[in-house]
């Protein structure tokens, strides 16, 4: 199916947004990976813009909602495995000095990344993929540590599906409206956050709820 977003939702061109969107209208759904992998290695594109506009475009027929979830998770999780690759492959110091030649990515925006993994561990992957400033870079530190690479791509796959689904059906249940999404996106991000924490935090009672019954002291009870 060819993507038609910026005659669907009649947004003026230009700019690095009018480029992206010019991008997925050329490419279609590879094209909205392309911009998602993009978006999760080091978040120089627009995608918090252009996935509600996406999104919006849905409404109009130009693509179907969930195969953009698709396109769009598929392109977070490669990228994301690139920056994982990188750190497992050059180590911290290497690592650092490539991404910081990148304009835009500085020093301190890796050190965030690295405090924010050292603080939650492998959770930071999941929860990671929500904010701003982080989503990005995570993937780094996780490679560093040598996360391994079953749980980071789990972690990752949910994380962004989170993400990427929030802004597409945003701007699809928003419809010409789709623009707002930027004044009400950092309430949706602790939104998610919570929600994130919530299903982590069942998940955990549950498994030691489960351990303690198949126990040997908890056989032994009468």
């Amino acid at each position: 199916m060819e993507l038609h977003v910026a005659q669907a939702a009649d947004v003026p061109t230009g700019g690095l947004a009018g480029w992206v969107v010019d991008l997925v209208d050329t490419l279609g759904g590879p094209g909205l990976a392309l911009m998602s992998g993009v978006d999760s290695m080091v978040s120089v594109v627009p995608a918090d813009v252009v996935m509600p506009l996406v999104g919006f475009s849905a409404t109009q027929g130009a693509i179907n909602l969930g195969v953009a979830i698709a396109w769009t998770t598929a392109g977070s999780v490669v990228g994301a495995l690139v920056l994982y690759t990188l750190g497992v492959l050059l180590g911290r110091e290497r690592a650092r000095a490539l991404l910081t030649r990148i304009p835009g990515v500085r020093p301190k925006h890796l050190d965030h990344a690295e405090a924010w993994f050292g603080r939650h561990g492998t959770k930071a992957v999941l929860f990671g993929r929500l904010l701003p400033g982080v989503r990005a870079l995570i993937s780094l530190p996780a490679g560093i540590e040598r996360m391994p690479l079953p749980k980071f791509v789990v972690l990752t796959a949910i994380g962004s599906m989170m993400w990427n689904s929030t802004l597409l059906v945003a701007g699809y249940l928003l419809g010409a409206n789709w623009h707002l999404m930027a004044d009400i996106v950092g309430i949706l991000i602790y939104v998610l956050i919570g929600a994130a924490a919530l299903a982590v935090g069942y998940l955990v009672v549950r498994r030691r709820r489960a351990k303690r019954a198949t126990s040997p002291l908890a056989e032994q009870k009468p």
